[in-house]
């Protein structure tokens, strides 16, 4: 494997086999070797020679031209052995179901997936319940709930817990959902998104009302007005990137197999709709391997087919190989063996045959590649079907008609690709590439420049690289307006946001007229972009044949502020009134996390006083014995602020401390900086200022889009947050 270091750094963080101490145990080539013998193994139930497959399947990881989901990397051949990414979950209007779904929902977190739910069978709030006599509480609040499960469940060591949310616009509680996210430290494990129907986009186009029914009756509760409704979802989504939306009789027309049910969510990032009990199985080609360079770039669809074909023979693989965390999913999985083969580094591709990802002629490209590969995945899976037996389900499918075989219900799926393209060294899933040049940060030594390495080939060979030249680019973030490059290159190397808002819907829509499921794909606005902006691009998508949509509007969720909460009765009616200075001492005195390190989780909890950051305590709750340096932190930093040692300064002394636990001693220096961040601005009688600076204000600062674990820049992706620095993720 051709591996960068940010690949290696992923690879020991996050998939390579550790002992009890937190040592990893495992090569590279060595996890390629016991996921390529798992997956084989599966022929041998067909008679088939699992040799021939582990060879092939080696060989296709290892050349990076494929590689599958993070559970199978991290699980296959191992004892855990859960090998899908996502899976949804049915959720009934009663306690016993509400709870046992909770339940089952922390078994699938635990093996490492995560889950998608539609709330919108459960009652709406203040309905009566017959059974106790009393009123129900609605879907929000079981949301948050199944947010506090998921937050308390460690997902296999190396994934935290992620949950879509889905509640159709149809629900009673439509208007609770859609602001349910407005405080971002609320619902913090869960993407949510609106299940649109088509009633309620064309009475918006309109300007008409829509209804609402009630879902354990049906009948009809009332009318909303769909325009102001729509309003508020795209206010919502220019404000922090949520609620995104769904498109569900879309997705039902596209159900493959209508007779087993509908279709009511999706995975975490929305790409993957499944039936209840349904799981998804994924994996990425990756399409910069597949262009010939010369004078005439070109790609080879020769070499591309061939890998189409083991990778869907691969998926197939993986769901007879895999170890399912209940029977219901194992069963309902295998009934409709439902595969989703998707791409990566297709921005690398663009600007390796030299053409701009924000033209025509790319979003050509795109339809015409992604319309081969669901040709040649569909081949796929007809010659798996001819040799081992269609999909259980095949006679309900509208595959049936045909009397074709077909191994699998679906075979295609555009996902992230997160950490796996990290590995891959290739651009995410179809997004644009985030930037050309960015800085990486070590924490112990200087900051790093890391430079998209075809474009670093290109401005090399034109002689107008320059250390200075990419530091430029990394704090501008675009090639535009950077003098010493050419006009061609600025309009080849393009960046996120130097994408319009159309031309990202448009790219979503080709890939989506030639896929089975659905396309992950965020659209990224520029941080002046309106809530009329966001509102275009949302009725572009429905216009445009796409399945859902996510956006990001940039800082966004940078420094959204939140209210500490009224500090007394006088104020309810008086927006404009501040608080005394000392009431706002009081309303924050301090603020909690939880950093995850190799030797179990570590509880920092930073105080406030009128002046500042007062006290910083780091309590162990560790696995493996309580390392002395953990708390000598939190004594030493503390030591500190009574002579009044500023936090940068106290930064720069823990880096030259020197003790083994580096996780630690990166957690501690994130949440230090957050907490001079949500330091509240106040001011006394005399109008003196305290050490933020500023006026009074009872608001305070969340964290910014900052890496937690090596302070780089975070990228945005369908609903999901990734560093391609080190590998961090997380979606909610």
């Amino acid at each position: 494997m051709d591996l960068s270091k940010n690949a290696l750094t992923v690879l020991e963080r996050r998939y390579l086999k550790k002992d009890i101490e937190g040592n990893v145990i495992e090569t590279p080539r060595e996890m390629l070797e016991r996921v390529a013998k798992h997956i084989a193994k599966a022929d041998e139930i067909y008679g088939e020679d699992a040799g021939r497959s582990e060879k092939e399947f080696f060989d296709m990881m290892d050349s990076l031209k494929f590689m599958p989901n993070s559970p199978t990397l991290m699980n296959a051949g191992r004892p855990l052995g859960q090998l899908s990414a996502c899976f949804v979950l049915p959720i009934e209007d009663s306690m016993d179901g509400i709870f046992t779904t909770l339940k089952n929902a922390a078994l699938i977190h635990k093996s490492g997936g995560g889950t998608g739910f539609s709330f919108s069978r459960i009652r709406a709030a203040g309905t009566s319940v017959d059974s106790t006599g009393g009123v129900a509480s609605g879907p929000v609040s079981f949301m948050k709930v199944y947010n506090a499960a998921t937050e308390a469940v460690k997902q296999g060591g190396t994934r935290r817990g992620a949950n879509m949310g889905i509640l159709r616009i149809d629900h009673p509680d439509i208007l609770e959902f859609i602001k349910c996210k407005e405080d971002l430290t609320q619902m913090t494990n869960f993407n949510i998104s609106v299940g649109i129907t088509e009633e309620f986009m064309e009475a918006a186009k309109r300007g008409d009302s829509y209804s609402l029914y009630h879902p354990e009756t049906g009948k009809k509760h009332g009318e909303l007005d769909a325009y102001e409704v729509f309003e508020l979802i795209t206010d919502m989504a220019h404000k922090n990137g949520e609620p995104g939306i769904v498109f569900l009789d879309r997705i039902n027309r596209d159900n493959p197999i209508p007779k087993a049910g509908d279709i009511e969510s999706t995975n975490p990032c929305g790409e993957q709709p499944l039936l209840p009990y349904e799981s998804c199985n994924l994996g990425s080609i990756n399409l910069s391997k597949f262009v010939k360079t010369g004078s005439e770039p070109s790609i080879d669809y020769e070499e591309l087919g061939k890998t189409i074909e083991t990778a869907v023979h691969f998926l197939d693989n993986v769901i007879d190989a895999n170890n399912y965390p209940l029977g219901k999913i194992e069963e309902t999985t295998k009934a409709s063996r439902k595969v989703g083969l998707g791409v990566m580094g297709f921005a690398d591709l663009l600007m390796m045959m030299g053409i701009g990802y924000n033209t025509d002629e790319g979003v050509a490209l795109g339809r015409d590649l992604m319309r081969f590969i669901q040709k040649r995945a569909k081949k796929a899976s007809q010659m798996l079907g001819e040799k081992r037996g269609s999909f259980p389900l095949y006679d309900e499918s509208v595959f049936a008609k045909s009397g074709k075989p077909m191994r699998n219900s679906t075979v295609t799926t555009i996902a992230p690709t997160g950490t796996i393209s990290i590995i891959c060294g290739a651009s995410s899933g179809i997004e644009p590439v985030f930037a050309m040049s960015y800085i990486r940060n070590v924490m112990d030594s200087d900051h790093l420049i890391e430079v998209h390495p075809f474009f670093e080939k290109t401005a090399r060979k034109k002689g107008y690289y320059s250390k200075e030249l990419m530091e430029e680019i990394a704090e501008k973030g675009s090639l535009h307006d950077i003098d010493g490059i050419p006009e061609e290159d600025k309009n080849i190397f393009v960046c996120a946001h130097d994408v319009s808002p159309l031309y990202h819907i448009s790219m979503q829509s080709a890939f989506q007229a030639d896929t089975d499921n659905a396309v992950s794909k965020t659209v990224n606005f520029d941080r002046t972009a309106t809530a009329e902006d966001v509102r275009k691009v949302y009725e572009l998508a429905y216009s445009s044949g796409c399945k859902g949509v996510t956006i990001y509007r940039d800082g966004s969720r940078d420094s959204q502020v939140l209210n500490i909460g009224k500090v007394n009765e006088k104020e309810k009616h008086e927006e404009k009134k501040e608080p005394a200075p000392e009431l706002l001492k009081e309303a924050v005195k301090e603020i909690a996390k939880k950093a995850e390190t190799e030797y179990g989780n570590l509880n920092i909890t930073v105080s406030f006083d009128e002046n500042g950051v007062s006290d910083v305590a780091t309590t162990p709750g560790l696995k493996y014995g309580s390392p002395l340096q953990f708390e000598a932190t939190g004594n030493f930093l503390s030591s500190k602020l009574p002579s009044g040692v500023s936090v940068a300064i106290m930064i720069e002394q823990l880096r030259g401390l020197k003790f083994g636990a580096m996780d630690l001693k990166k957690r501690v220096l994130a949440d230090i900086k957050m907490s001079e961040e949500q330091l509240p601005e106040y001011s006394g009688a005399g109008g003196t200022k305290g050490r933020s600076g500023g006026e009074l204000s009872r608001k305070m600062m969340i964290p910014p889009s900052t890496c937690p674990d090596c302070d780089g820049e975070l990228e945005h992706e369908g609903g999901c947050t990734i560093c391609r620095g080190c590998g961090y993720s997380r979606c909610g």
